[in-house]
């Protein structure tokens, strides 16, 4: 009955096929489950906290394109930031096969699987025809799994329905690696290799396992399969430098496989950063560490968007902000601004986003304008003002305008009251002056403006000699009325403000006593961006680092912090990146001038931020940076940033004392002990992380025993890391913890580094250099 309605379909992996590896490969496989989200409104993912074994590979984000599947075109490419990486050309693993294959021709080589993503569909309309029926040609990944098949439909009407159903993909015979999410540079692992047959005949083929980054040992043999049974097979790899790792096995000329993995460097991590625009090519200097670790050293360049990106990132986050008056405000303003803001950066605004963001904003907005001070009036006139076309909201806005006007004293200054210092003053009647001037549509308005702006001059021509601080300065320029001489002087003042970092970047700090005009410091990036707009037109003013430090100081779900440094920094960047982008933007990074990376970007990518990511061995010692675009983007702003790993060394900082002893010798699949002893002075508390070597997992029961029983505040696991939270002790008495391990991999794997410190003090630390475990 849903005749010319729509649907929605999401495809997701099923339980994986790997039940007769055991309980530790059960382990290892840690795979996802897909249920339905509480109302039937979609599909909603649960993943385990480390990542999947089985699934570490590039493909596994919902891009790359699969070797086999349906006719449909490849699949979506990741909607995250892109990350290119080039290194030194090799070939490709599949082209050696063809090349090693039965040379004769007598034997096809056999079809390769290498995408594997979880969910590999989402279409949120598919619009039936008059039967109500429609057809989705998709490409199936190369995961042999049972996937599950979610509909939701609905008619023109408004009813609704919806089914699941499920499909298998699974092959006759087939081979299956469980690799590790990553290994460490030096570790020695014996990989699982699953064979698995379906058929009723048993199976006897070669099986081989190739490796590009880390050696192998017996790599290749016959095996045999019984019917409807499967094998497991041990490989040894060994890692040597950090670096990319890429898996082939292949069982004959049935099947084939490519995973990959990362191997890390052992070391402590060392990174440089340097920033700055694209609007011309930037030359930088950084000095790579002499002792970093072989394979450790990389370097990364991230793109921030411009002004078109931080708009349309702010369309998307403005209304799940908290609710005060200034962040109301500042999302009245954004919709009254954002449809001609998006036009003038070359893209269209969507109606119905922009209705539905103005109701709300408008309705939260109304609350706070029933009795309105002159501080809250100063906020919200300038949003009301920007919707002309609302006949509430303009009249609201000439109010509030009004209202501010008839603040003012017959000094010239505006608001003020007990305790008030001078600069406090100065910024507030600034504040005034700029909501004045938004209502000068008007005759009575422009008339109502020049009166106000010529008493405020006169405040601030008064009283100069006692603007001591940038940030003062910066708003008295772009938020007042300051001319002339007076404006010269203050612009000095800001520009004699900046502090420029090693980075190359420039930012505006806030010196001690100085507010806003509702008494809250302003934040750095507030007075940064202030003074982007103080010195508009500044030939003197460094304005491109400076947008570079505003633009990687900005965060696409909080923006640049409340709804007052929201708007200065949205107004800032506008004047900085008001031009649209170009279609394509080529990007490169070299050292002492040749190329390291490069990528080419369409005007879609250049609205996120995205990133170069290469290999850059050789970078010990001072070497020349430049970054270019081609042609060049003043709109977007970057972060060049080198790294590597040097070796660790034992540290105690402050008084801090650690030790941990693993176990002696492990076993896969069996749990096993480590003790951490912890000395350090009284009421402090302390983070103790412990990198974790790989393939092994924490025993969640034996952490929140320590949870329970007072010795651990918190813990978690990120990246193969344990973090937990030691509470302070009263007299300083050595605390000694214990928990448990599962390790799921045998070899001779790395523990990685030890870490001990307190939060927010990082001269108090200590460490340990990374240990060897050895698992049977």
């Amino acid at each position: 009955g849903f005749v010319l309605g729509g649907m929605t379909l999401a495809l997701v992996a099923g339980d994986m096929v790997r039940r007769t590896m055991g309980q530790s490969a059960a382990a290892l496989a840690g795979d996802s489950l897909a249920e339905e989200a509480p109302g039937g409104g979609g599909l909603m993912m649960n993943k385990k906290a480390m990542r999947s074994f089985g699934s570490g590979n590039a493909y596994d984000d919902e891009g790359g394109v699969g070797a086999r599947g349906g006719e449909a075109g490849p699949p979506p490419m990741v909607a995250a930031a892109p990350v290119a990486e080039l290194a030194a050309p090799e070939p490709e693993m599949e082209e050696e096969a063809d090349a090693s294959k039965d040379r004769d021709g007598a034997a096809a080589a056999a079809p390769t699987r290498a995408w594997f993503p979880e969910t590999f569909l989402f279409e949120p309309l598919v619009v039936t025809d008059a039967n109500g029926q429609a057809t989705v040609p998709v490409r199936v990944p190369d995961r042999l799994t049972q996937w599950r098949v979610l509909a939701l439909a609905h008619s023109r009407s408004g009813a609704q329905a919806g089914a699941v159903t499920s499909f298998a993909g699974t092959l006759p015979t087939y081979v299956d690696p469980v690799l590790p999410p990553f290994l460490r540079a030096g570790d020695t692992v014996r990989l699982p290799v699953q064979v698995v047959n379906t058929t009723d005949k048993v199976v006897e083929a070669a099986l081989k396992v190739d490796v590009k980054g880390a050696q192998v040992e017996a790599g290749a043999r016959t095996v045999r399969v019984p019917a409807r049974g499967s094998v497991v097979e041990l490989v040894t790899v060994k890692a040597g430098g950090a670096g990319p790792v890429t898996v082939r096995a292949s069982l004959g000329d049935t099947d084939a496989v490519v995973r990959d993995f990362d191997v890390w460097a052992t070391g402590q991590p060392v990174v440089q950063t340097r920033g700055g625009s694209l609007a011309a090519p930037r030359t930088l200097s950084l000095m790579g560490p002499a002792d970093a670790q072989a394979g450790s050293e990389r370097v990364r360049l991230q793109v921030y968007p411009g002004a078109l990106g931080v708009v349309r990132a702010e369309l998307a986050a403005v209304e799940r902000r908290p609710v005060d008056v200034a962040g109301d405000a500042y999302a009245l303003l954004l919709a009254g601004q954002a449809p001609e803001l998006l036009k003038a950066l070359g893209e269209t605004a969507d109606p119905v986003t922009m209705k539905a963001l103005s109701l709300v904003a408008t309705q939260r907005v109304l609350r706070a304008a029933r009795a309105p001070s002159v501080e809250v009036a100063t906020r919200l006139a300038e949003g009301a003002l920007a919707h002309p076309g609302n006949p509430v909201l303009a009249r609201l806005g000439e109010r509030l305008a009004a209202q501010v006007a008839q603040a003012q004293r017959p000094d010239g200054t505006c608001q003020g009251g007990e305790g008030w210092t001078l600069q406090r003053l100065l910024v507030a009647t600034a504040d005034c002056a700029r909501t004045v001037r938004a209502a000068a549509g008007t005759p009575e308005g422009k008339q109502r403006a020049a009166a106000f702006t010529v008493r405020a001059s006169g405040v601030f021509e008064r009283y100069l000699p006692q603007v001591k601080d940038g940030y003062t300065a910066a708003v008295l320029l772009a938020e007042g009325a300051a001319e002339g001489s007076v404006a010269d002087a203050l612009r000095t003042r800001v520009r004699e403000a900046l502090k420029s970092g090693t980075d190359g970047t420039a930012w505006l700090p806030v010196e001690p006593d100085t507010v806003r005009a509702d008494g809250e410091v302003p934040s750095e990036a507030e007075a940064t961006a202030m003074a982007v707009l103080a010195l508009q037109g500044d030939a003197k003013a460094p304005l491109a680092d400076l947008g570079a430090w505003l633009l990687a100081h900005y965060t696409p779900g909080l923006g640049w912090g409340d709804g007052q440094a929201n708007r200065v920094g949205l107004r800032a960047a506008l004047a900085l990146f008001k031009d649209p982008l170009p279609a394509r933007v080529r990007v490169t990074v070299a050292r002492d001038g040749q190329v390291v990376t490069e990528g080419t970007y369409d005007t879609k990518a250049l609205r996120e931020v995205l990133a170069l990511e290469a290999a850059a061995p050789g970078s010990a010692g001072t070497h020349a940076w430049t970054v270019r675009a081609e042609p060049a983007v003043p709109g977007l702003g970057f972060s060049l940033a080198l790294s590597a790993a040097v070796p660790w060394k034992s540290e105690a900082k402050g008084g801090l004392q650690l030790a941990v002893t693993g176990p002696k010798e492990a076993r896969v699949g069996q749990l096993t002990n480590v003790r951490v002893q912890v000395g350090a002075p009284s009421s402090l508390p302390l983070r103790f992380q412990q990198d974790l070597p790989a393939g092994v997992q924490v025993d969640p029961a034996s952490l929140d025993a320590l949870v329970s029983s007072g010795q651990v505040t918190e813990w978690d696991v990120q990246d193969g890391a344990l973090f937990l939270d030691l509470a302070p002790r009263e007299q300083g008495a050595p605390v000694q913890v214990e928990f448990r391990v599962l390790p799921t991999l045998a070899g001779t794997l790395q523990a990685g580094a030890a870490r001990l410190g307190v939060p927010g003090q990082p001269d108090i630390t200590a460490s340990l250099p990374p240990t060897i475990w050895a698992v049977r």
